[in-house]
């Protein structure tokens, strides 16, 4: 996925991330109907992500589905916190230089 994802639509990586999510659930041994029940969604809403639908499966959903299969740590990737930049990192130094 990563190789050309830039060049993928929208679309075609929510596609992607379905048909990921299918082989966790599949290897975690879960059925759609447990993790509708898990997460609160219908099998109806799963079932469409799992298959490429990128209708319907929210950012709220899909955190809810990361929960079911223990993967709610991985979003912190997705945008990382960003290191200070040098400019703030200067201020805050300085500052610290005239208050002693």
């Amino acid at each position: 996925m990563l190789d050309d994802i830039n060049e993928k639509s929208g679309n075609e990586l929510v596609k992607e991330l379905g048909r990921r999510y299918s082989v966790y659930r599949k290897r975690m041994g879960y059925t759609q109907k447990e993790v509708a029940y898990r997460s609160g969604l219908s099998i109806f809403t799963i079932s469409s992500f799992e298959n490429g639908a990128s209708t319907g499966i929210t950012i709220s959903s899909f955190i809810r589905l990361l929960r079911v299969i223990d993967s709610l740590g991985e979003i912190d990737k997705l945008l990382p916190e960003l290191p200070m930049s040098p400019k703030a990192l200067f201020k805050k130094q300085k500052n610290r230089n005239n208050g002693n």
